[in-house]
This record gives C-alpha cells, structure tokens and sequence, in this order.
C-alpha cells in the first residue's frame, strides 16, 4: 500500500476531557439559556400536580332498627275519653246550670173583616166607588186632620191625636160615623187609626166589624202592668186597629178621670207618629163616660140625628162636653145641604 500508515498517537499525548461545570440546582437551564438568546419568553418550569391527601374513612357504624309509628287514631281516641272523662268529672262537681230559651217573638194575628156586610150596612171601604157618603166623609175627615196638625203647632200633647165620637142620645148614628172616620183616616197615605169601642153596654164597633171582645182601655187604665199594645185588635183593613174598651166595671168613670188614662193614651202613639185615636163613646145624655173622656180629646164630634134631635140636648150635650176645647156638630142622615152641595147628583152625572 501506497499510503502512509498513521502513527497511532500515545495516550499521553491526547488533552484530556474538560469536565462540564455543574448546573446548579435554582440556575437556568440550557434551554432557558437559549431561549434568552432567541428573545422568546420563558416557559414557566413545570409543577407537578399537588395529590390531594386522602382522609381515612371513617368506619360506617350500624343503623338502630326502626321502632314502629304509633297509631295516631288510637292516641286521639284516648285523648278523647281522657277529655271526656275530665268534663264528667268537673260536671259532676259543678251545680247545674238552667239554660234560658228566649220566647219568641209573637206575630199579631190579623182579624179578617167581612168587607162585603160592612158595605150592606153602608160602610165606606178602600176601593169603594165614587159616592155622595164618601166624599162627605172625606170633607169631615180633612177637617180633622188638619186641626189635628194645628194642636201639633200649638204644642199640644197626646190629646191632639185624640178625637171623641159621642151623640147626646141613643140611635143617633155615632157609632156608624165613628166607623167611617177610622176607615176613610185608615185610607191616608200618613195615617193610621185606632178605634176604640168605650160604649161596653152595646159594643157596637166590634160587633159591625166582627171582632171579639177581650180585655181593652179599661183593663190598661186599672193595671199599670199591663200593656196596651197588647190589648190591640189588627185588622185586614191596612192602617185600622181597634181597642175593646174592657171589662166594665162600677168606676169606669173614675178610671177615666185618673192620670193613668192619659198615660195608657201616650202608650198608644208613642212610637207611632201616624197615629189618630177615634174613641166611641156612650151618649153624653146616657152616660159619664163621655164627659171624662172630652178632656183627654183634642177635638169632639157630636153626632146630632136629623130632624129627630132636640136642640135642648144637643146643646146641654154640649155643655157637658165643655172639657175639650173644640166640639163641633156632625148633622147625620140629612137630606139636604145647607150649602147647598149635592154630591150625588155629581157622581150620577153621566155626560
């Protein structure tokens, strides 16, 4: 071979290997190093996940058996009797008690009238036809009223409401006017009326309306207990009540003339503004009973007979009547009009 053979070279010839400095352990690395040379941003170093430390388990202790629900409709049920027992036993110790029931209230029971006898025997009633007797009583009935309100004005009590219906004799027709006043104030739209039958020898009123009699004015006036508006008698007939005049006695008379008459009238408007009190009478000329009556009335009608009443009565009827301070005369059954009025022939007008 041409070529030269190398000379292999000593060991002790050769330079020995320079050791690397060690890194040390908080210094950069290589690679940091050239990324610093490169100018690019570090790359965070790398933390190795924190393992969470697992705690230890407790040890799953054992769960107490189940006790079982008791039944609550057996514990209200012994409650109840336990209750109930209590109740009978504080019973049993306390006194008896009496319960008080209120009375009902009563109803006053409206009496039927027999409208169709009343009008046989020439009563007016509501709804009667147009007629020379109706009108009549409309006209005295007005004039009542009216001086009615002038007692008001003038302060006037319980008399102002008050109008007594008498005749100075027997079979004059005062009981037949009297009915027929109550019934045509009874027709007012503002007015009631209240008959009161004092004539207790015949008990006219109630026998012409068919009422029974019973205990009344009198019976009130003698008992101070007693209440009037019991004692009244209701009717069918809207706005008419009547008053039995009671079971008569020696003292009818006396029982009038007493401060308890009065009362007994106040009782019976009292609470009833509407209120007029027609009170039947007995004759003045045949009874007492009329002149005590006069001086609790407001106003008097004297019912004179046509062509069949002396004037001496009627004017001693008058005298006696001297404690109420307007009497006037009602002419009853004439056949003519001293005005000269004829309603009659009106109402059979026919053109």
């Amino acid at each position: 071979m041409n070529e030269a053979v190398k000379k292999p070279v000593p060991l002790a010839e050769v330079p020995p290997v320079t050791a690397m400095p060690q890194v040390p352990p908080h210094g950069q690395s290589l690679l940091e190093r050239a990324m610093q040379a490169f100018e690019q941003r570090p790359v965070p170093p790398v933390v190795a996940p924190v393992q969470p430390a697992v705690a230890a388990v407790p040890p799953v202790q054992a769960v107490p058996p189940v006790q079982p629900v008791p039944n609550v409709a057996s514990m209200a049920e012994a409650f109840n009797r336990m209750t109930q027992a209590d109740h009978e036993a504080a019973a049993a110790k306390a006194p008896p008690t009496v319960q008080v029931t209120p009375a009902p209230v009563a109803t006053p029971m409206a009496y039927r009238i027999n409208q169709q006898q009343l009008a046989e025997r020439g009563y007016i009633l509501p709804g009667s036809a147009p007629s020379a007797q109706l009108e009549e009583f409309r006209l005295v009935k007005r004039q009542l009223l009216e001086q009615v309100e002038d007692l008001r004005r003038q302060g006037a009590g319980v008399e102002a409401k008050v109008i007594l219906v008498t005749s100075a004799l027997p079979e004059e027709g005062k009981t037949f006017c009297a009915i027929n006043l109550a019934l045509s104030i009874a027709a007012e739209r503002d007015s009631e009326a209240v008959l009161v039958d004092l004539d207790m020898a015949r008990l006219a009123v109630l026998e012409h309306l068919g009422l029974p009699n019973g205990a009344g004015y009198i019976d009130a006036i003698a008992d101070p207990a007693q209440n009037v508006g019991q004692l009244l008698i209701h009717t069918d007939l809207p706005g008419l009540t009547v008053l039995p005049g009671g079971r008569p006695t020696s003292s009818d008379a006396e029982y009038l003339a007493s401060a308890r008459a009065r009362q007994v009238l106040e009782q019976l408007v009292e609470g009833h503004p509407r209120r007029v009190i027609i009170i039947d009478t007995p004759p003045v000329l045949a009874a007492s009973l009329a002149t005590e009556v006069a001086k609790l009335a407001g106003q008097t009608v004297l019912v004179v007979k046509a062509e069949s009443t002396a004037a001496s009565a009627v004017q001693d009827a008058a005298s006696l009547l001297g404690g109420c301070p307007n009497v006037q005369a009602l002419l009853n059954g004439a056949k003519f009009s001293p005005s000269g009025r004829r309603f009659g022939s009106y109402y059979n007008y026919r053109g």
